[in-house]
């Protein structure tokens, strides 16, 4: 049987699992190339995409799987995955195996790519600009998510270097940092111009920690990622830093059952309590209840100026030309991603106090009947 049907069969049988492409409203396509030609063959890519594939089908996602594809067959899986697009509320692209920076476009390298010179590009790589392209386009309103874990180190990158003579220097190293679309998120295994690991296991160590961590329930996609961060760096001994950029406009969640937290329905339990509480301790448990809101107003004030910043930064970045100054925009976003998750935790504690407060005075908030 030749490795083309193989393929083949792999994305009948993991489409088929939940239905049409066409229908699904979270779709995923995943790569992952170990089986070089004209490289040594790398020994993670493989087992990262079907263990992403395993993780992503268990969380209701319509999954598109290529492993070890050629030029023509990543072509034809990607216009597959671009019909699946139309219909498709959340997409996420997840790419394991080689991949380079040349001029500052990022290239995924089919496993029978032969870089003999810089020409051979257009014909043998794959834009990552065209994949983000496909899922944006006509898509404004939609969530992509993206996940390069392809900064490893290529030979493929030192032989077209030497066919290149002076412009050899346009070869960067690593990936270069894309800005994406409104709407999408980009996540590379290591920083923009460094190289990730391979790891010692069956994964590398990005993908051991992504699969770990997006299945951890009630987390969005920025409280996955910071973990992720934090499990790669202790992996690598600070080695590897997984980055991210993202122009989300809303919250995203890998569980499909997941909900953002509703601070409205916290202030409106709060009210609740003001109605209920006994003529003779209403004064001093009013100044409780306004305490709680104000504590409530000033984590929803702090949050807005954290994204507003965010947003300004993501938009200086863009413009910004030295690379210093970018990555220490990229950190400043970081911190403040990290401020946010923490405030959302002080949120959740704050239901605490009010859950305890409910039961100290007896009030009983009939729980939201199920749809």
């Amino acid at each position: 049987m030749s490795r083309l049907l193989c393929l083949g069969l792999v994305f009948a049988f993991v489409t088929a699992a939940h239905g049409p492409a066409l229908a699904a409203k979270r779709v995923a396509l995943v790569l992952g190339n170990s089986a070089y030609a004209h490289a040594p063959p790398l020994p993670n890519p493989v087992n990262d995409a079907n263990d992403v594939v395993a993780k992503l089908m268990d969380m209701d996602f319509v999954v598109s799987l290529a492993v070890d594809a050629t030029k023509a067959e990543t072509d034809a899986i990607l216009r597959e995955f671009s019909g699946a697009l139309e219909g498709a509320d959340v997409a996420i692209f997840f790419y394991a195996g080689h991949g380079l920076q040349v001029a500052g476009q990022n290239y995924l390298v089919p496993i029978d790519a032969k870089l003999a010179k810089e020409r051979d590009l257009e014909f043998e790589a794959v834009r990552l600009d065209f994949v983000l392209k496909q899922m944006e386009l006509g898509r404004e309103d939609k969530t992509n998510v993206v996940f390069l874990d392809a900064c490893r180190d290529n030979p493929l990158s030192r032989s077209l270097a030497r066919t290149m003579g002076t412009r050899s220097a346009s070869i960067g190293k690593g990936l270069a940092q894309v800005d994406a679309g409104v709407g999408t998120f980009i996540a590379y295994s290591t920083q923009p111009g460094n190289v990730a690991l391979d790891g010692a296991g069956k994964n590398s160590p990005f993908t051991a920690a992504l699969v770990q961590r997006m299945t951890e329930p009630g987390k969005n996609l920025t409280s996955v990622m910071i973990d992720v961060r934090k499990d790669v760096i202790a992996a690598t001994q600070g080695q590897q830093v997984p980055w991210d950029h993202s122009s989300l406009t809303g919250d995203f969640f890998f569980d499909p059952n997941a909900k953002p937290a509703d601070t409205s329905a916290l202030q409106g339990r709060v009210k609740e309590l003001e109605s209920a509480i006994d003529a003779r301790t209403r004064s001093a448990t009013q100044a409780t209840l306004t305490q709680l809101k104000q504590r409530v107003k000033q984590m929803e004030d702090e949050t807005r100026r954290d994204w507003q910043k965010i947003h300004n930064l993501s938009r200086k970045r863009m413009s910004a030309t030295d690379t210093n100054e970018q990555m220490e925009m990229q950190k400043e976003s970081a911190e403040l991603q990290f401020g946010i998750v923490a405030r959302g935790r002080d949120v959740a504690e704050l239901k605490g106090e009010v859950e305890r407060l409910e039961k100290e005075l007896g009030i009983a908030v009939a729980e939201p009947e199920a749809k």
